[in-house]
Formats: C-alpha cells, sequence, structure tokens
C-alpha cells in the first residue's frame, strides 16, 4: 500500500506519450493488455529489435521513471519527453535500473550508454506502434480529463477519486494506492499529477521515485471503443455540414469547451469557435457555463443526425 499525503497544491492532469509506448510495449511482450486492443495488436509491426528495453518491460514491479519522465501538460509531446531522457544523469539512471526486478545484463554497464540506447529503443517503439495512431489516443485521454476535470469542479479532489481505480481510495486527506510497494509519502508544493492511459489497464502505477514529479497514471476511460469507433465524420454528414462541422457534431459525444475541441482537431481556437456559433444557431447544440468554461453538448437534434 502506497498513502500519498495530499498537498495543499492538490492534483492537476497531463498526457503521458511515453508512457503509453511503454505500455504498448508490454501489450506486446503479453504482460498486459485490455481485450479491447486485439484489433490494434492485429496490425502492428511484431519483429520490433528493441531488446535491451524489453528486457527492462519484462520486470515484474518496477521498469524505471526516467523512461517516462513526468509530462508538464496534456500538450506534452514524445520529443520533448526523449530529450528529457537524454538529459537525465547517469547516477539517476543507475539508481532505477538497480531497481529493476529482471535480468539486464544485456544493458551497458556504462549508465549514460545503457541511457542512450534505451532512449534510442523506446524513440522506435513510439515511431512505430504509437505515432500513426496518437490522434485517435490522444482525443480519448482529452475526453477522460475533460471528465475528470468536471468531477473535480463539481465535487473536489473525492469526486476525481470516487470512480478512478478500484485499488485508489481518498481517505481524509490521505489517498491510498493498493499496490505491493509499502510507503507513506506526504506530497509537496508540486501536489499530484494524474495521468490518464490506454494501456494501464489493469493497473495503475505510482512514480515516487525522487526528483520526479508525483504521479499516479491510471486506466483512461472509453478504452472499449478505441479501436473499433469511428472518429471520422460520417461522408454523408460531411457532405451537408461540411469536414469540419462534421467533425466537432461527433468529437462531441461528452460536453467540451472550445479549446478542447480545437486540440483534439488540430484547429484553431477561432475556428472551432464560428463552426460552433454556426451549428448552434442551426439547434444541433446547446451550451452551459461550468465555471469560467463554456461547454458545448449536442442537442436531440444534434444526437439524431448521428444516427445510423
Amino acid at each position: 500500500m502506497i498513502e500519498l499525503g495530499l498537498s495543499p497544491a492538490g492534483v492537476r492532469f497531463a498526457i503521458s506519450p511515453l508512457d503509453e509506448a511503454l505500455g504498448a510495449m508490454q501489450t506486446i511482450l503479453g504482460l498486459r493488455g485490455h481485450p479491447s486492443h486485439l484489433p490494434w495488436l492485429e496490425n502492428v509491426p511484431r519483429k520490433l529489435r528493441v531488446p535491451q528495453l524489453a528486457a527492462v518491460m519484462s520486470a515484474r514491479h518496477y521498469i524505471t521513471d526516467f523512461l517516462s519522465p513526468p509530462p508538464d501538460g496534456p500538450l506534452t509531446t514524445a520529443e520533448a519527453q526523449l530529450a528529457e531522457i537524454r538529459r537525465t544523469s547517469p547516477s539517476q539512471v543507475a539508481t532505477e535500473l538497480a531497481m529493476v526486478d529482471a535480468d539486464l545484463s544485456s544493458l551497458p554497464s556504462d549508465p549514460s550508454i545503457a541511457r542512450d540506447l534505451l532512449a534510442d529503443q523506446l524513440e522506435r517503439v513510439w515511431t512505430e506502434l504509437l505515432e500513426p495512431h496518437w490522434p485517435r489516443i490522444h482525443q480519448l485521454l482529452t475526453a477522460d480529463i475533460e471528465y475528470r476535470s468536471r468531477r473535480l469542479a463539481e465535487g473536489g479532489v473525492a469526486l476525481v477519486f470516487d470512480d478512478l481505480h478500484q485499488r485508489v481510495r481518498l481517505v481524509d486527506d490521505v489517498l491510498m494506492i493498493a499496490v505491493q510497494a509499502r510507503a507513506r509519502i506526504p506530497l509537496d508544493r508540486r501536489g499530484l499529477l494524474l495521468i490518464p492511459g490506454v494501456f494501464a489497464w489493469p493497473n495503475v502505477g505510482v512514480i515516487t521515485v525522487p526528483p520526479w514529479q508525483p504521479a499516479l497514471i491510471y486506466p483512461a476511460r472509453g478504452v472499449a471503443s478505441l479501436w473499433t469507433a469511428d472518429t471520422r465524420p460520417r461522408t454523408a454528414l460531411a457532405g451537408i455540414l461540411g469536414r469540419t462541422k462534421a467533425a466537432l457534431l461527433t468529437a462531441l459525444d461528452e460536453p467540451a469547451s472550445t479549446s478542447a475541441l480545437a486540440t483534439r482537431l488540430g484547429l484553431s481556437n477561432g475556428t472551432v469557435s464560428e463552426h460552433l456559433t454556426a451549428l448552434r444557431a442551426a439547434g444541433l447544440l446547446t451550451t452551459n457555463r461550468r465555471g469560467h468554461a463554456v461547454l458545448y453538448r449536442r442537442t436531440e437534434l444534434g444526437d439524431a443526425l448521428l444516427r445510423p
């Protein structure tokens, strides 16, 4: 059991491309995996030569933190994380590799050389396994953060953790995480970083090794539909509304703000705002305010247009 004493800084959310890459690697190795990832598994390269990284990934309890440095926020890129890995001090790399419960005899003994080798192999995993699918994955992770952020606004951290994972529960101001490690750690002014993951299921992961930002990685909502749901707007609908309006209408399975939709679809806030205004005027969307944010949601007419 790990017990985290929440600080006044509370929680914030982020997305970690490289944690997804590590999870994808473990899924290919058969060490974890949601059944819904089978369509993805059928189409990914199986002869990816990353033997040293695979050795680290085979650990049962600890696979290092420096290989997935905690991200700054929801827009952190894999390139930024890879650069951070390559800046990690050799002493930190040596400390963490010594904690890995796996046979790492194939790794170079020099921690700086081992670090760079693992970074190169992880970059290959990211490029070949995850990057082609990242827009779809990022959209699902963003939707999870939007849901959790609403929970935070409505009921504070207690509501955020209420349905996050069966191994996680909040008792007063202590977050209790049922894992094999044992520790009681008071969080500092950085608070706790919450990172949803599509490859995290069925577990939760905890980052507590200094100097990294304390973080909790948990399974994102909606993973079962990740590889089966068609996120592209229907051709007929695009023909009527235009591709951008159809894409926005399709993306609003849950209420979202202008900026969140712009991030998901790779558009400017101004472009998204213009199209949302037109959809609202046509009776396909409605809005409501949550704090300082204006959230758009589909009306019954908007839902009806998306039905097969």
